[in-house]
């Protein structure tokens, strides 16, 4: 490439960025301009830089990976996110790339691989672990020729979870609703978006009506 694609890392543990950036430097078309240990401090240094790439880890304290990515794509459209993370389940996968993530590496990825997936990025280019990419065949599988309703895989409390958003309840509402904990609600939530490959609440509210879960009294 005619220039340095530039890098940011976003990880709440400080071995792992150092050590990222360390190997990445080293890489002729790479600089790494910033790095972040949460996402609100990823979105402040992504408008101060506005990066080619940003290497994301899903899971931090305060702003999870999926809200920076989707955020951060906000912020700077043009700005390429690879979600480096250690988790490989469905709750996890959609909603990153449903937020704007373009690429999905677990962190046993060779360091050369990772160059290879930031220079494809900053080309516009996929790449997913092969872990990954088996789950997402396997959806666009039985995405379209049975048209199978996702909400048949929630549980009955996830299912009840779901009608309670729809109807515009808080977390501590369906809390109370329920007689639950709020971290208790916000496990079901987290599994209820990932089941339905779904971004936020906003969208599974959209979903519950759509597919006729609840009716309007």
């Amino acid at each position: 490439m005619d220039k340095s694609i530039t890098v940011m890392i976003v990880d709440d543990h400080e071995m792992v960025r150092h050590g990222a950036a360390g190997y990445l430097e080293a890489q002729k078309d790479i600089h790494v301009i910033a790095q972040a240990e949460t996402g609100e401090e990823a979105l402040t240094l992504a408008q101060e830089h506005v990066p080619d790439v940003v290497l994301m880890d899903l899971v931090m304290p305060g702003m999870d990976g999926v809200e920076a990515t989707r955020k951060l794509k906000d912020l700077s459209p043009r700005t390429q996110i690879i979600i480096l993370t250690s988790y490989h389940e469905d709750e996890h996968i959609f909603p990153a790339l449903q937020a704007g993530a373009i690429s999905y590496l677990l962190k046993d990825v060779k360091a050369s691989e990772l160059v290879i997936a930031i220079q494809r990025a900053a080309c516009g280019e996929v790449t997913l672990h092969p872990r990954i990419a088996e789950r997402v065949i396997k959806e666009f599988c039985v995405r379209d020729p049975d048209k199978r309703h996702l909400f048949t895989d929630l549980t009955e409390r996830e299912m009840e979870v779901l009608k309670l958003i729809a109807k515009g309840y808080t977390n501590k509402r369906i809390a109370d609703q329920l007689v639950l904990t709020i971290g208790t609600v916000k496990g079901h939530v987290s599994n209820i978006l990932g089941k339905l490959h779904l971004a936020d609440r906003t969208q599974a509210a959209v979903y519950a009506w759509q597919e006729g879960l609840i009716r309007r009294d």
